[in-house]
């Protein structure tokens, strides 16, 4: 008789380590917590938003992430390594773009991105950076000459010409027209689509809502908000308002879920033309997270 044997179920693949990961971060400054127990985690592959208004934090969590300053308590994972750590070779698979870039406006654009691309073991090709950055018409401009968006696609160009796994991008668009910034976003989807994990922090809710897989909201130095732009919708904008108008007047009333009034209301009235049921947009609920209040 012959015996046959099962072949072993294989496990499943495990999950590939994160480009970051942030644990508990904190950091005071002179008695006050800027940054208040931060923890998140960013896939590779992908576009991770902070977003906060100015003074929520997001500054110093990237420059704590990026090695620039130092965390008074918490991890960091970055890249498998801590961010205060790095060698040489380890930072150029990080890149950085801050709020202002550097100027040094008696340069040309190429001569900034080639001595820029001195520094690194496997540069981008110079041409062929400035043209996936849109700079290939101003390489040989004056960086005094160019635009407030074009400078800011230059400190993107220095940020990414080591070949960066992961690009940290700190309010990339502050100051741009509406043209400037979409085109600024298309930019950022094409480096995820050349594989480059991205954290960016921003005050803009649309520009996080376009670019993002994933976000945190910060306010005060805290999350108090976390997922995709639809799990935020679903978990913070729960409330609806019902408003009518009745023998009264104007009526309005916020309840959770509005089916009970509704009915209580069509059956108390035979006609009421002005009946409305609205849940919170995107916006409402963002600046109600951000607003000051208890936490």
């Amino acid at each position: 008789m012959t015996s046959t044997r099962t072949a072993p179920t294989p496990a499943p693949a495990a999950d590939p380590p994160p480009a970051l990961a942030v644990s508990h971060l904190v950091k005071s400054y002179s008695g006050r917590r800027v940054v208040d127990d931060v923890s998140f985690r960013v896939t590779r592959g992908t576009i991770f938003g902070l977003l906060g208004p100015n003074g929520a934090g997001k500054t110093t969590t990237l420059e704590m992430c990026t090695g620039l300053r130092h965390r008074e308590s918490g991890t960091i994972d970055l890249l498998g390594l801590d961010p205060t750590a790095l060698g040489s070779r380890d930072r150029n698979r990080v890149g950085i773009v801050a709020q202002s870039g550097s100027e040094r406006a008696s340069l040309t654009v190429r001569e900034m991105v080639s001595q820029y691309a001195a520094y690194c073991e496997d540069p981008w090709d110079v041409p062929e950076l400035l043209e996936a950055t849109g700079l290939a018409e101003k390489a040989g401009a004056r960086i005094a000459s160019l635009s407030g968006g074009q400078r800011r696609r230059l400190d993107v160009a220095t940020g990414i010409v080591s070949r960066p796994e992961l690009l940290f991008l700190d309010e990339p668009t502050t100051g741009f027209d509406p043209a400037a910034r979409r085109e600024f976003w298309e930019l950022i989807r094409e480096l995820r689509r050349l594989g480059t994990t991205i954290v960016l922090t921003s005050h803009y809710l649309d520009e996080v809502e376009f670019l993002a897989d994933r976000a945190a909201v910060l306010r005060a130095g805290r999350i108090v908000a976390e997922g995709t732009v639809a799990e935020i919708r679903r978990a913070h904008g729960t409330l609806s308002t019902v408003t009518w108008t009745g023998p009264d007047g104007p009526q309005a009333r916020v309840v959770e879920d509005p089916e009970p009034l509704l009915r209580e209301l069509l059956a108390a009235h035979r006609r009421l033309p002005d009946l409305e049921v609205r849940r919170p947009s995107l916006e409402e609920i963002y600046l109600g997270l951000v607003s000051e209040g208890p936490r």
